[in-house]
């Protein structure tokens, strides 16, 4: 079930890609693109990792943001010229077999619900779980896991996270500024 969905989204993140790549108007193609991050967010959410899941969603929230700020600020509207029938074929031959490649490899998942920690004895799961209160002292087995094990991880994915935040804070206070 949860790999039909996921094959479902990757079929609307295709279609969303050859919106994106077709359109001609700018601010439209922006929005799909932010359209193929928002279902990818949703992908992994659904794949069980709903610290990237977050992570995905704030960046990509926040450069969507961005995107049409600077789309709508720079008034271009629509792209001009006509497009080279070989570039737009190959964009889409790239799309096909990255996509078929995506589909192929969904099709080796193991069973949802059947974690490595059951398949893998000396998988990192176990170890942490074995061993974390010992070795860390922590009163609970999440704090030793996050503060002691993933902190480098934790500490990463906030660091992302306020970059993204202070970039669109600063170009988004340009504006402001300009009208003072």
């Amino acid at each position: 079930m949860i790999s039909i969905t996921i094959e479902i989204f990757l079929i609307f993140m295709l279609i969303g890609a050859l919106i994106a790549v077709e359109i001609t108007d700018l601010l439209y193609s922006v929005i799909s693109i932010g359209a193929i991050g928002f279902f990818s967010s949703i992908g992994f959410l659904l794949l069980g990792a709903p610290d990237i899941a977050i992570i995905q969603m704030v960046v990509e929230t926040l450069s969507l943001i961005i995107l049409v700020r600077a789309t709508i600020r720079k008034d271009i509207h629509t792209i001009s010229g006509d497009r080279e029938f070989f570039g737009l074929l190959s964009t889409v031959a790239i799309l096909f077999f990255f996509f078929l490649y995506i589909f192929k490899a969904t099709q080796t998942y193991p069973v949802f619900g059947n974690p490595v920690m059951s398949r893998i004895s000396d998988s990192a799961s176990n170890i942490y779980l074995a061993k974390g209160l010992k070795q860390t002292g922590s009163p609970d087995i999440v704090s030793a896991i996050v503060f002691n094990y993933r902190f480098l991880d934790v500490l990463g994915a906030n660091a992302v996270i306020f970059a993204a935040f202070l970039g669109a804070l600063a170009i988004l206070r340009q504006k402001a500024k300009k009208k003072q």
